[in-house]
């Protein structure tokens, strides 16, 4: 049996991306074979498909790093076939053939029943990004931070980990600021619940290492300048939760925040987290992400044949909120 995905290759000429159609023994080694029915593209989709960044470890790969099905065979015993099934991370997309595809031989430790309170396709608009945004809202409230303690930031807002994350914090009770390049945008940031919008040029060149203080936390996708000036603007004991590199992999800060106001980074990995904290994120999205603002966030859905041209939009910065792929269309 053959089946559509999208394949990356290397050779001599440098990377190819098509869509392709791939005999099912082909599929990599694991338990649980799924017939996916939506997957969606994320940055590291993006810098996969385009081939700006090597994060795709082994050739020929399919990228994907975020799907949604139906179990059709399983030696795992959590699973069973008629299983709806989450797949987030660990690698896919990377090192393992991923989601842009449409059938899936994974891992079952690696998969999550699909929450109740989600469709499939609700599920995978919220995909990585949005379990991304939870666990960067979860390392804020359990670190102690609340909403009487003062503004969270939010950088990157339009993209899918900080439109999920306004959402998620508004929700818990916090006051928003997000902090975006896009002045279209204002009033989507707005309904998220943003309260202030500050304009990424404040925080994206090169700033002192100390700052007035503004920000009891910060929910940070962007690095770089964005992220050494947040933390140089977070209140005394305050938080930075980091997880995303949209502007840069560097950090040009001093440690003068973190040994004079005792500011706390705290790193955000979503692809290797282990269940517990996984379910935990799933939990807060099902008890906070409402219907409206996942209906804002989700706004585009496209096919197959259109996701290797919206991998280079998303880093461009002209994609708002979450893609879904119908990988069946």
């Amino acid at each position: 049996m053959s089946f559509s995905a999208i394949v990356i290759d290397k050779g001599d000429a440098g990377q190819t991306v098509a869509i392709q159609q791939v005999d099912e023994a082909q599929l990599p080694e694991g338990d649980v074979t799924i017939d996916v029915e939506y997957s969606t593209l994320n940055y590291k989709d993006g810098l996969a498909i385009t081939g700006s960044s090597p994060v795709v470890r082994k050739f020929p790969m399919v990228p994907g790093i975020d799907l949604v099905g139906t179990v059709r065979e399983s030696s795992n015993g959590e699973y069973k076939a008629g299983d709806k099934v989450v797949l987030n991370g660990w690698g896919v997309g990377e090192g393992h053939w991923g989601g842009l595809s449409q059938v899936a031989r994974l891992k079952g430790e690696w998969l999550i029943p699909l929450p109740a309170a989600f469709s499939p396709k609700q599920a995978v608009s919220i995909g990585t990004a949005g379990y991304t945004a939870a666990l960067c809202v979860d390392a804020l409230v359990n670190f102690g931070v609340t909403p009487d303690q003062g503004e969270i930031l939010v950088t990157g807002a339009t993209g899918g980990v900080g439109s999920v994350a306004i959402a998620l914090l508004k929700k818990a009770g916090f006051t928003v600021a997000a902090s975006s390049g896009k002045a279209s945008e204002h009033e989507y940031l707005t309904k998220l619940g943003a309260t202030t919008i500050i304009d990424r040029a404040e925080l994206s060149e090169k700033g002192k290492p100390l700052q007035k203080e503004r920000w009891a936390g910060v929910v940070d996708s962007v690095g770089s300048f964005t992220l050494a000036n947040a933390v140089a603007q977070t209140k005394y004991r305050g938080a930075v939760a980091a997880c995303g590199l949209a502007q840069g992999a560097d950090f040009p800060a001093t440690v003068m925040p973190f040994i004079l106001r005792g500011v706390s980074l705290l790193g955000i990995d979503s692809v290797n987290a282990p269940k517990a904290p996984r379910l935990a994120a799933w939990d807060r999205l099902a008890k906070d992400l409402d219907a409206s603002a996942l209906e804002l966030i989700a706004a585009t859905e496209i096919g197959l044949s259109d996701a290797i041209q919206a991998g280079a939009d998303i880093l461009a910065g002209t994609v708002r909120g979450r893609i879904v792929v119908d990988v069946n269309r």
